[in-house]
């Protein structure tokens, strides 16, 4: 072997072992690259009880029910799926029933989701795209949520390079 095949050798097999890392890493953080699920998508994964993730939807209006010690149930919805919650803590001063969350826990055996994190949205017109697409699709979406997001007269928050933190893109 000359020495120009043996750099070029060198070289395709350290491409190709990049390449095999890549692609391990990538398919590792695929489930975990999306911000949160909606209760139907938790349905079609069939996730198992005790794995990890974060659950994005509508607080069911009449479903909250409030505990000892801090204890709270509630609803989670996309309007095609409902998810039970079940937290321990303070809510948020934000959170309340209809509005938006993003819960984050795990399921137990019976099919409730244990979240150790809630978090409310933050503006009246913050809408995570995955949910104001599901909103979409199903009918249930506001005509003035799309013309706040779309330019409308109020300005998205943003980050101190300029992108837009929140919006709906």
């Amino acid at each position: 072997m000359t020495r120009k095949q043996r750099r070029m050798t060198i070289i395709g097999g350290s491409l190709a072992v990049l390449a095999l890392a890549a692609a391990l890493v990538l398919n590792a953080l695929r489930d975990s690259i999306v911000f949160f699920s909606t209760p139907t998508m938790v349905a079609e994964k069939h996730v198992g009880p005790g794995k990890r993730f974060r659950l994005g939807g509508l607080v069911q209006p009449g479903s909250l029910q409030r505990g000892d010690n801090l204890a709270v149930n509630f609803e989670v919805a996309d309007g095609n799926a409902k998810l039970p919650v079940a937290y321990k803590g303070i809510l948020p001063d934000l959170f309340r029933e209809g509005q938006g969350v993003v819960a984050e826990g795990a399921l137990d055996a019976n099919g409730v989701f244990k979240a150790d994190t809630v978090l409310a949205k933050h503006d009246e017109t913050y809408m995570p795209k995955d949910v104001a697409d599901a909103l979409k699709k199903q009918g249930h979406w506001k005509d003035d949520y799309g013309g706040i997001a779309s330019g409308g007269s109020k300005p998205a928050a943003t980050t101190a390079q300029g992108n837009p933190q929140g919006a709906v893109r």
